[in-house]
């Protein structure tokens, strides 16, 4: 249990950081002013990047699971914590008293670590948050209670950490003791003082204490006429403090009882420091995990305040690639410039902003009450085998801080921190390098090129493929030929050694370079020709130019000294500026088309949207109504059916018809609604399109012998023959005639007439059974009957039977010797109204009767 461990443990920390020239202590100290407490800023001070993968995840999820938990509204109070470790130390001592002050301050730290707890671990009603990381952070906690040591500490301790009198059932009898004695003392004393102050023997009217003993002030020439002890004398001499006779014992009653009231309060101090030291490991976990969990609010909050993502690693993307996952990151934008391509690559900053100029800006615009402002946003895209960039353009065009962007972003990502972009993707970097600014060493003799020429050495001798390299100013500070030679050449050492690397220049010789060789990509910050200002965007895929000229000019340079610079430029350097400028017009001028077109298809998008909105609408109304209509029309043909069942004569087959038809309409209404509705839906949805079966006017498999309402004459007509597949002849009564298939509006398919509907239908012959259809039973009992009898009885049933429409009948005729049962069921296998002769289940009769199916 050491100091150490309530700080991060950094697993594979870089060895180079360049941390002071990417200002990463300035990051660090933003951070920490988000914190609390001093051990949640300590905490953040001493974060560093790592090389771990797992770790940064780790880190990341954390803060990220913070960050959720903040935006749902979700706090933790982190204050008066801080590091415990020597008074812990202390506790531990077998027979050691902490001071009140010191037990306060870490029952402060038990109250926050138990509280935690109780938001890792909530009871059954409290609100319980989705963290996994964090849950993992702080699981050891689940297995430790401080609800007894908080019993024993709570409400005990005053703030100016004295005991109050609830600490112990002997401390407040003691000190009831006390105060009934200091009663009595100050009782004795007043009579004293009465006595003496009628005789003028006392200097003044009051009690006061000398030595923790209770006395009265006398005049020094009245001393003797007082008996009692003298506990000294005022400065002046004239006034002596006498403790009479009658308050002496009264006086050390009340010694004793302080004796034993300090007894008393190092007896619980002991018992409080003796319980904290029992507890000191859990005490001591709990703020550690604090520690972080302060941490990651911390970076919750800076990432909330800047808009901040959670950067993804190409070892991440690799992985998921090789597991055959699909990833869905976006590589560049259209705007970016020419000759990037959309593709994946390593390495890829999409609005990405320095935060320290940022937190700048928005501190000043507060300071001025205006609106927050943010940096013009920096976009960077490496395709996939590139990992060197060149960035060109004019001075105060943001060269450097895209520079300083990138590489604090990188510090900031494998520090488990959430980065300033709208997206950012970024290799593992074991080991970042920055030369940026002067780097001139008076104490060392280096002038600004040395001092670039020895850090360049280093850089070069130490970076790897995994390390990130970033040069300001490549080759400046000495002559410019010389100068771009050696720029280039150190440009080709870290292109050779596959080296990520970002490097800003004046100079032509390296955009040339850049241009030439395939891994590289040049860049340019923007440049307003007609405003002459910087613009502080980056575009990927060009060069940029200088414009010094242009820029002194601005400044304010004489006119006469910009033409006479502008005279000694040679013709080639004259025509690359200005084919330089050239092309950053058009592609100012094709962004802003891009743009153009852009919001044109947004509009576009949005129109079509309305309209498919209101055509929807509408379609709905016209279907709504054209269902009201249809269902209108169905229920006039139910009335004019119900109407023309009740002109039937025959009772008997108008109850029958009126039944079935009833049946029929009921089942015919549901597969009409049904089918519209499906009909309706395969019309919106446009699954009917191109599907000739789904045309509901077209009717399809008509075959001889079908009934066909034609259209053209409004009745019905048969088919006698099929000529081809559009063209029909049809009979109507004894008229023939040819029919096409549109003018067919309706097609029936003839049923088998069964020998009762033919019996009805020949010659307008009526048939009717003796008995109503209606009441007809549907069994006969034989069972008694001879073989002859019981032959005679079921055909003349069957027969009824059949003419009434009866589907099945059941014969009756029991077990016996199974002479009657063989008989009837070999006569009903061979009789023409019978279509199957089956045995019943045991339940209904079994062996003892015979089902027997009709045919209809």
């Amino acid at each position: 249990m050491t100091s150490s461990d309530l700080f991060p443990k950094i697993p594979s920390p870089l060895p180079e950081t360049s941390a002071a020239a990417l200002e990463w202590p300035r990051l660090r100290e933003a951070i920490a002013g988000r914190t609390f407490s001093p051990l949640g800023r300590a905490w953040v001070l001493a974060l560093e990047p790592s090389a771990d993968l797992a770790w940064i995840e780790e880190q990341q999820q954390r803060t990220e699971e913070m960050r959720k938990m903040l935006a749902g509204g979700g706090s933790f109070d982190f204050h008066g914590l801080f590091d415990p470790t020597t008074l812990l130390d202390q506790a531990r001592i077998d027979g050691a008293a902490l001071e009140g002050m010191e037990i306060a301050s870490l029952l402060n730290v038990v109250e926050r670590v138990a509280a935690w707890r109780n938001v890792i671990d909530p009871p059954a009603n409290g609100a319980r948050y989705h963290w996994p990381g964090i849950a993992a952070l702080s699981s050891p906690l689940v297995d430790y209670d401080f609800a007894p040591l908080l019993r024993m500490l709570r409400g005990k301790i005053e703030p100016d950490g004295s005991l109050n009198d609830d600490a112990s059932p002997e401390l407040r009898r003691i000190r009831r003791a006390m105060e009934r004695q200091h009663r009595a003392i100050e009782e004795s004393l007043r009579r004293s003082l009465r006595s003496l102050t009628e005789g003028g023997s006392t200097q003044d009217d009051l009690i006061t204490i000398r030595g923790e003993r209770f006395v009265i002030p006398v005049k020094a020439e009245f001393k003797r006429k007082v008996p009692g002890v003298v506990h000294g004398s005022s400065s002046s001499g004239q006034t002596v403090f006498v403790e009479p006779l009658e308050t002496i014992e009264q006086n050390n009653e009340l010694v004793r009882l302080l004796d034993e009231e300090q007894a008393e309060i190092h007896r619980i101090l002991v018992a409080m420091t003796r319980a904290l030291g029992e507890n000191a490991a859990a005490i001591h976990l709990g703020t550690c995990i604090l520690a972080e969990v302060e941490a990651h609010v911390a970076r919750a909050r800076f990432a909330e305040t800047l808009n901040c993502v959670r950067p993804v690693f190409a070892a991440n993307v690799a992985e998921a690639k090789y597991r055959g996952l699909s990833t869905s990151l976006r590589f560049g934008r259209d705007d970016v410039g020419v000759g990037v391509e959309r593709e994946e690559g390593e390495l890829s900053l999409m609005a990405a902003r320095h935060p320290l100029l940022e937190l700048r800006m928005r501190a000043e615009a507060h300071e001025r009450g205006d609106e927050p402002k943010t940096p013009v946003p920096l976009t960077i895209v490496l395709p996939a085998a590139t990992k060197q960039l060149i960035i060109s353009g004019p001075n105060t065009g943001g060269k450097t801080v895209s520079l300083k962007t990138l590489g604090l972003l990188a510090l900031m990502a494998q520090a488990g921190i959430p980065v300033p972009a709208e997206e950012a993707t970024l290799p593992l970097f074991t080991s970042v390098y920055a030369d940026i600014g002067d780097a001139q060493s008076i104490e060392r003799n280096l002038s600004s090129f040395s001092a670039h020429v020895v850090n360049l050495d280093r850089i070069s001798r130490e970076a790897t493929a995994s390390s990130l390299v970033l040069l300001d100013e490549l080759g400046s500070a000495t002559d410019p030929e010389e100068g771009a030679a050696l720029a280039v050449a150190v440009a080709s050492h870290f292109l050779a050694a596959q080296v990520w690397c970002c490097i800003t220049t004046h100079l032509t010789s390296l955009k040339v370079y850049a241009a030439n060789h395939a891994g590289v990509l040049n860049a340019a910050v923007g440049f307003d020709q007609e405003t002459l200002t910087p613009t502080y965007e980056l575009r990927l895929g060009v060069p940029g130019a200088s414009a010094g000229l242009n820029i002194a000019a601005r400044l304010g340079l004489s006119p006469e000294i910009i033409a006479a610079a502008r005279a000694q430029m040679t013709t080639q350097t004259a025509d690359i500026g200005a084919f330089l400028d050239q092309l950053h017009d058009q592609l100012t001028a094709a962004g802003a088309e891009r743009e153009a077109l852009r919001r044109r298809e947004q509009e576009i998008a949005r129109q079509r949207v309305r309209l498919e909105t209101e055509g929807r609408a509408e379609q709905k109304a016209r279907t709504k109504e054209l269902e009201v209509k249809l269902g209108s029309l169905i229920e006039d043909f139910a009335y004019q059916m119900r109407e023309t069942v009740k002109a039937i004569d025959d009772k008997a087959a108008a109850q029958k018809i009126a039944r079935d038809s009833a049946a029929r309409l009921a089942r015919l209404r549901r597969e009409f609604s049904e089918q519209f509705n499906s009909t309706v839906v395969a019309h919106n949805t446009g699954a009917d399109r191109n599907d000739p079966a789904a045309q509901p006017h077209v009717p399809k498999g008509i075959k001889v012998g079908d009934l066909v309402k034609l259209k053209s004459l409004g009745r019905q007509a048969r088919v006698d023959r099929v000529v081809d597949a559009k063209t029909f002849e049809v009979s109507i009564g004894p008229m023939k005639m040819r029919a096409s298939v549109d003018d067919i509006a309706a097609v029936e398919s003839v049923k088998v007439v069964t020998p009762l509907e033919a019996a009805r239908r020949r010659g307008n012959v009526t048939v009717a059974t003796s008995n109503d259809p209606d009441y007809m039973s549907s069994e006969i009992n034989v069972i008694g009957r001879t073989a002859d009898e019981a032959h005679d009885e079921v055909e003349r049933f069957l027969d009824r039977a059949f003419l009434t429409g009866l589907p099945r009948i059941r014969i009756v005729h029991g077990t016996g010797m199974g002479v009657l049962r063989r008989t009837l069921r070999e006569f009903l296998r061979g009789h023409p109204h019978v279509t199957t002769v089956t045995e019943p289940p045991q339940n209904e009769g079994g062996q003892g009767a015979t089902v027997v199916e009709l045919r209809q």
